[in-house]
Order: C-alpha cells, then structure tokens, then sequence
C-alpha cells in the first residue's frame, strides 16, 4: 500500500510539474502572439524560437513524452488545415484547377529545383533532397491567408491567382507525402508507385465528393447549435484524416479537402468555431517541432539556409507575378501576388518532421528551421512593401506604351 501511494505521489508531482511547464509556455507564446500581431508579423519564428530555447539542449527541457509531442503535433496540422481547406469553396477549386494549372508548374518547377540542387551540393543522398525540395516548394497558406486579410487584399485582382497557385500546392502534397514516406522507410520504387497511386485515387475520391456532394455534407452538419455544429465538424474531419492516413494519404490533406467540401453558412460558422482551436493547436505545432531541435546544431546551416531563402523568394516572386500576369493583372499587382507567396510555414515544418529519428541528413531539420524562421518572418513584410518594390523594378525595367490607366488592383477595376 506505501508503494502504491508513493508511485501515485510521484505521478502526482510529474503531472504537476508538467501542468506548470504547460502553463509558462502557454503564457510565453500569448506574449509573442500579442507582440506580432502589434508589429503586424506572424508568429511562427516567435513560436520556433520559444522551442528553441526550451527543447532539446535548451534552457530548460519540459518533461513531454514523444507520444503526447507526435500527437499534439498531428492535431495542430490536421486544424490547420481543415482551417485553409474552409478559406476555399468547390467551384473555386474547379476553377483555378481548370485555368491555372500552368502555374502550378511551373511553380513546381521554379521553388522545388533549387532545394534538390542545394541538397547535392551539400553532398545528401537522393531521400534529404526530395525532401528539401518539398520544404522550399510549398508556401505557407496559413501565413498567407491572414497577411491579405490583415492588408484587405481579398478583394484584389491578383488575388485569385495566388490562391489557386495555393490550392495546386496543397493538392500536389497529396502525392508527395505519401512518396516521401515510401522514401523513408526504404520501401522499393513498386511500393512506391501503389502508394502514389492509392494516393491520386483517394485524393481525386474525396475531391469528387467534395465538389459534387459539399452542399449535402454541409446541410447534414448544420446543426442548430454551435456545439453540435462544431463536434460533427471534428468528427468528420478526424474520420477521414484516420481514413486518409490508414490508406498512407496525408491525414493533413485529408482535413484540407473536409474543409473544401463545406459551403455556405455551415462553411462560415465552422471558420469561426474553428478558428480558436486552430490558433492554439497551430501554436502547439511549430512549438512541439522546434522542441525537437539542439540550439547547438544550428550554427552551421544558417549561411546556406539564409542563401537558400534568397534564391527562392525570387523564385516564388517569379512565380506569382507569372501566374497573376496569365490573369491581366498590372505589375503593381504582380509584385503583391509575387511577394504573397514567400512566406514557408506548416507544410514546410511537417516535411522536416517526417525526417526527425530518420537516416537522412542530420542537417536537414535544422536547416529547415532556420529556412522558415527567415521567410516565414520575412515574407509578410516583402508583402506590406510590394508597391514600392514594384515600382522599383518598373523604374529599372524597358517602358512599354501605357494603352490604359493604371486602377487600384480591385476586382472588376485594372491592375
């Protein structure tokens, strides 16, 4: 009986303890948000840097299990995303998919290249490079989408253009996750090949329900309450997350397509319902991600990560003022699309997640930290100055004969 109580006791204390550290770290990222948001910059290199300082080789290491990190971790991806899939609808996604897929190639093309070129100049293997070409590739839509509702750019011309590029993003991880995860275990190219193929076909499953059956799924949900409303909303989300995930489809992806498949009012109560949940959990995700990191493993890599961020903000500028000039936008628009598309957040911090406890360079992660500490702080600030960078390059640029007026970049106006 003494043994009982003293196991109970020692229990007691370890749940305390955590309890506290929850409470300091909850309490520091409330401070960091609050200072972001007064100085108009994302918190996610706040984040970062408050689990540098506190994870592994840190100033003081929380007593978290890898079990409670991992699923903490899943839970902030799987809101994040459901949260970007509800910023889209149906028809949209059958739009932009329709007239600018271009973009999306070349897109591909322009950001992942320069990750596969770093990585074999660095001397990894064939798994790092695909991997880092991932990290470089995909843009932060969570950073994205708030920096143009804080500037009030919805309404933009160019606007569409960098959500579809977005949206082509999001769903080109549906076939690279579960290809990476192939990569990692060291599966052979058949295994492979089932695994990119079960993922196009389940992905192109749930995009088909979601078009063609979203106002279906919406209506079944809309519950009178907001509680009701919000548990079937989760519910479902984590059904086909598991569902995904089971048949080695992202679960991530699998939460961005639930979030496209609602319409309507149900589509607007679950971003506000939702949103709270999101905020925390997204928190808890970069903070988790960075606890994994040494402090001392990162002075080597920041020259390359900074030169690496360099080269792909021009690439991802490149990018979107290409894909907004398909559409007609002017080059003041061009710049805001271009420099919208900077900022690396979630999706490159979950790719160098999938490399934690691997094989793979052990530089990787650390470099991807610091890759999104630059441009995931870096980018929305590009994006507050793209007019006066716009008319920097014009100044420099061969003038062509101006045939209209140049408007204020709305829809419906010239930009």
């Amino acid at each position: 009986m003494h043994d009982g109580g003293t196991v109970l006791a020692a229990a007691s204390g370890e749940v305390a303890v955590a309890f506290l550290e929850l409470g300091i770290i909850a309490l520091g990222l409330s401070l960091i948000a609050r200072l972001s948001d007064r100085v108009g910059l994302s918190p996610i290199p706040g984040y970062l840097l408050v689990g540098l300082a506190f994870g592994e080789g840190g100033i003081v290491s929380p007593a978290f299990s890898s079990e409670f990190i991992d699923l903490a971790a899943e839970i902030g991806v799987i809101l994040l995303l459901l949260t970007l899939g509800l910023e889209y609808t149906g028809a949209e996604l059958r739009h932009g998919l329709r007239r600018d897929w271009p973009a999306g190639v070349v897109d591909l093309l322009a950001n992942a290249t320069p990750g596969v070129l770093a990585a074999l100049l660095l001397g990894w293997d064939a798994t790092s490079a695909l991997l880092l070409a991932g990290i470089t590739y995909i843009s932060s839509s969570g950073i994205i989408a708030k920096v143009l509702r804080d500037l009030e750019r919805m309404g933009n011309r160019e606007t569409p253009s960098i959500l579809s590029v977005l949206v082509l993003e999001d769903l080109a991880m549906a076939v690279y996750l579960p290809v990476v995860g192939v990569a990692l275990t060291g599966e052979e190219l058949g295994t492979a090949a089932r695994a990119v193929i079960v993922a196009l076909l389940v992905t192109a499953l749930v995009l088909y329900a979601a078009v063609r059956f979203g106002d279906g799924i919406s209506r079944l949900l809309a519950g009178r309450t907001d509680e009701s409303l919000l548990l079937g909303v989760m519910g479902v989300t984590l059904l086909v997350a598991g569902a995904a995930q089971s048949l080695d489809v992202s679960a991530a992806v699998g939460a961005f397509l639930v979030g496209i498949a609602l319409s309507g009012t149900v589509q607007e109560r679950a971003t506000e319902l939702v949103g709270p949940l999101r905020d925390l959990f997204a928190a808890v995700f970069f903070l988790l991600f960075s606890l994994r990191i040494d402090p001392a493993d990162l002075p080597p890599v920041p020259p390359v990560a900074v030169a690496l961020a360099v080269v792909t903000t021009v690439t991802k500028i490149g990018t979107g003022w290409w894909a907004a000039g398909r559409a007609g936008v002017a080059p003041r628009g061009r710049m805001r699309a271009g420099t919208a598309l900077v900022a690396r957040g979630e999706f490159s911090i979950v790719i160098a997640g999938l490399a934690v406890g691997t094989g793979v360079a052990p530089d990787l992660v650390p470099m991807a930290a610091a890759y999104v500490l630059v441009l995931a702080s870096g980018g929305p600030v590009l994006t507050r100055f793209a007019d006066p960078l716009a008319g920097v390059v014009q100044r420099f640029s061969p003038q062509r004969p101006r045939h209209r007026r140049r408007g204020s970049g709305r829809r419906g106006g010239p930009a």
